[in-house]
């Protein structure tokens, strides 16, 4: 039987009534589809339990660590303590979740003035490098080095080239750098040796695009002020409600990795979308792009991850979304914005025309949620299949328990069609053929 209420798990409110055939008609998924895929998805939360009770799969006990976030947090102390600049170097999941943590300071609450600024450097375009090291104060700069393997040939080159501008300027390595990377013998942990700059350890058992709720994305979260005690308790929230049901249909993760699933076998849905209403989760459509994409895109399999954003995308995909090809899915994500902000003035018809008079006396808030709530009306009227993810508040707690969500949801719809969310065996090809191009060039 479908689930029609909403699911609850920690800060979030999943409504995935707008995807079954009840209310969709042929353009959701029937209950028959839902029940083919309940035995493996039964089996994967059964898995998933195991490996949180055995220790196997050290991202599901995360949540509830907190060494390593004292020693973050006496890291980032020192840090904001003579920085005014961070360079954080890396490349997709060494990058990504930080930048998407961190854009709840940048785009939220208004910190110190003396709040270091976090440049998240996760490309090897010259031109970015050359203009950064003309616009910062190297003598006021810290550089955090991320590379799960340690070997990732555009980190390294970037941890080079910044060793090198630092050395230049008469700057001392081994207070400025700061390096993440496995235990063992590894080029990024061999410069930090030879640097005498401090290394910390990523674990081996998490992977890079399932690190964000590690040091990896916490201690720049730290370093801007933020709570990661609380992104913590929201990730822990989630994974308690995920695994605790029997039902897959009562675990949030596991419902929405078969809606995706199914939705694809039974409706031709191969592309899915997430949108979600704040400026302050603009980064989570690229998040979510490469951990969807990373982890499903094997073996012909997996669909095709979009990020967007409301209410700027209103004004461009959305219409791609309404009455385009009906091959996607669309994420919500709402908060309760109504009543904030500023509000317009009863001058605002004076200013503008008789025709603003809806707008006079709303706020800012208001028209977002005005906008958030019609865009989902509008969806379901033209039968798009749509999930919706309610919160109250965009905030550390939240942002922690929507990427323990997606990181679950993700490993289940891997079982689900037969393969390893872990591992990326494709992108290594082209990785082998950079380095044999560079080989060439120094013959």
């Amino acid at each position: 039987m479908m689930k029609t209420c909403p699911l609850v798990a920690g800060p979030l409110r999943h409504d995935l009534s707008a995807t079954f055939e009840s209310r969709m008609g042929e353009a959701g998924i029937t209950a028959a589809a839902l029940e083919a895929l309940a035995p493996a998805a039964t089996g994967s939360l059964e898995g998933l339990r195991a490996k949180k009770q055995s220790g196997a799969l050290p991202l599901l006990s995360l949540p509830w660590r907190r060494d390593d976030l004292e020693e973050g947090a006496a890291l980032a102390a020192e840090l904001r303590g003579w920085t005014r600049h961070v360079l954080v170097l890396g490349i997709g999941g060494s990058s990504l979740g930080g930048a998407t943590i961190c854009r709840l300071a940048e785009k939220g609450t208004v910190f110190s003035p003396d709040t270091p600024k976090l440049h998240f450097l996760d490309n090897i375009d010259p031109a970015t490098f050359t203009s950064i090291f003309k616009r910062i104060a190297l003598e006021k700069t810290a550089v955090l080095a991320i590379s799960k393997s340690g070997g990732t040939a555009e980190t390294l080159c970037q941890t080079l080239i910044c060793h090198d501008a630092f050395v230049a300027a008469g700057l001392d390595p081994a207070r400025h750098f700061i390096t993440v990377t496995e235990p063992g013998p590894r080029p990024l942990r061999q410069f930090a040796e030879i640097t005498g700059c401090r290394c910390l350890e990523h674990d081996p058992d998490i992977g890079g695009r399932y690190s964000g709720l590690t040091l990896n994305g916490l201690l720049p979260a730290m370093i801007v002020g933020l709570d990661a005690e609380a992104i913590r308790r929201g990730a822990a929230a989630v994974t308690d409600a995920a695994l605790a049901p029997a039902d897959p249909l009562e675990s949030a993760p596991a419902l929405g990795a078969m809606v995706n699933i199914g939705l694809g076998r039974e409706r031709g849905i191969s592309q899915t979308v997430l949108m979600p209403y704040s400026d302050r989760l603009d980064r989570m459509g690229d998040w979510f792009t490469q951990l969807w994409a990373e982890s499903l895109g094997k073996h012909g399999n997996g669909t095709t991850p979009i990020g967007a954003l409301g209410a700027v995308d209103q004004h461009s995909s959305l219409q791609l979304f309404l009455d385009g090809p009906r091959d996607k899915l669309v994420t919500l994500v709402q908060s309760a914005v109504a009543g904030s902000g500023g509000t317009v003035g009863a001058n605002a018809t004076a200013l503008m025309g008789d025709g603003l008079s809806y707008l006079s006396g709303r706020t800012m808030g208001d028209l977002m949620d005005a906008e958030q709530r019609a865009t989902a009306e509008t969806l379901i009227a033209n039968k798009r299949p749509t999930r919706i993810i309610n919160t109250d508040a965009i905030d550390e707690e939240s942002v922690g328990a929507l990427m323990m969500h997606f990181f679950l949801e993700t490993m289940v719809a891997a079982d689900l069609i037969g393969v390893d969310a872990f591992d990326q065996p494709a992108v290594e090809d082209g990785k082998v053929l950079a380095r044999r191009y560079l080989a060439e060039m120094a013959g």
